[in-house]
């Protein structure tokens, strides 16, 4: 073996490292972005989630039912109360996601609690996310021991009953994950189809003989796009059918929701791979997308909610899964699969994309080279 021989290898390839900063500050800066990513993903406190409240008592009791709840609102954080006169459209509202959970305090409750003839509080929770409704059945339930606590010693039982109504069957993790699987996998598809795939035929100079003709800049990004948006569509629309009969889903049987759930796929392909290309457009390393690569998928992934509930967040992160595309696309996903929703639910999710996808490919056109 010669030893010159391997150091001057070694010394080229330690070159070619230093020599693209951005390249040395991301391999720097990555690891410390991701610890602060993974650190708060998990195992937070919910916060700021919200809960609607229908009184239909408006007694005495009713009242201060209300004002234990706004003490749990004003200190834990657990919920923001929003108040309902209508049952029916609050558990609407549970099903489409505009609030997280429903109490609902029946007519005479009040009355029934005074005379201990059994009152009863309702609770009506989506269990598709069993982070948020089994915080939710913990703090009510802290809220009804409370009424029942006595001031003296009891001569009769605790009189008032929680029943918390679950929305759905029990939905197993594995049914939980299946969303975020699904935009997940479009990532990938876009990542290993989209930005690795351009940077490699660039650098092998394929592009050269595009940019030799007359095709404007817009076309070219285009061009990209749409091959990149198919291949990715593809993709999700095979591991959203497989892994929902994985799962044990049938909701992909009805035509109607199949459907919803392709344009979603779409849309999200089209997004992610308008993303890519905004971040590769300017790039010539090839090793750069590789090295972007885990950390993007630490921080569009872990921050969307796919593992864990955004309000259990911090501050800083749950403004970053606001921005995140993967937070609607997992959105939408979780309401066309585990849901008894239909497109009222998932169309704040396809406008974002859509939105998203506009604002990306006009940066991308706008920085695209159009000569050698």
């Amino acid at each position: 073996m010669n030893v010159d021989r391997m150091l001057a290898i070694t010394r080229r390839e330690l070159l070619k490292f230093f020599r693209s900063p951005a390249l040395m500050l991301l391999s720097m800066l990555f690891p410390m972005v991701q610890l602060a990513i993974l650190g708060h993903s998990f195992g937070g406190r919910i916060r700021n989630t919200r809960l609607a409240v229908v009184d239909q008592d408006h007694g005495p009791q009713a009242l201060h039912v209300l004002e234990m709840l706004r003490v749990i609102e004003a200190n834990a954080k657990t919920f923001r109360v929003v108040t309902y006169e209508d049952q029916r459209q609050a558990v609407e509202d549970v099903k489409n996601g505009k609030v997280d959970g429903a109490m609902v305090i029946p007519p005479e409750f009040s009355r029934k609690l005074y005379r201990h003839t059994g009152p009863v509080l309702g609770l009506v929770v989506d269990n598709t996310d069993v982070f948020i409704s089994g915080t939710y059945q913990g703090q009510i339930q802290l809220l009804v021991n409370a009424l029942n606590a006595p001031v003296v010693d009891p001569r009769l039982p605790p009189e008032v009953e929680l029943r918390t109504v679950e929305l759905y069957p029990f939905i197993e993790y594995i049914k939980y994950l299946l969303p975020g699987s699904i935009t997940l996998a479009v990532f990938v598809a876009v990542m290993l189809g989209g930005g690795i795939v351009y940077l490699d035929d660039k650098s092998a100079g394929l592009h050269e003989g595009y940019l030799a003709t007359p095709v404007t800049r817009l076309e070219l990004v285009l061009g990209f796009n749409t091959a990149g948006a198919i291949k990715a569509t593809a993709a999700g629309i095979v591991i959203t059918v497989v892994g929902s009969f994985l799962a044990g889903l049938t909701t992909v049987s009805d035509p109607l929701r199949l459907l919803s759930a392709v344009l979603l796929v779409a849309l999200t392909s089209t997004a992610f791979i308008c993303f890519t290309s905004l971040l590769m457009t300017r790039t010539n390393n090839p090793m750069m997308p590789r090295a972007m690569f885990s950390i993007l998928n630490t921080l569009l992934f872990f921050s969307s909610g796919a593992i864990y509930p955004t309000s259990a967040f911090p501050p800083w992160l749950r403004f970053f899964s606001r921005i995140d595309p993967f937070t609607y696309a997992v959105h939408g996903f979780k309401a066309l699969l585990l849901k008894d929703t239909g497109f009222t639910a998932v169309w704040p999710d396809l406008i974002y994309l859509l939105i998203f996808t506009v604002v990306c490919l006009a940066g991308t056109a706008a920085l695209f080279k159009r000569t050698l």
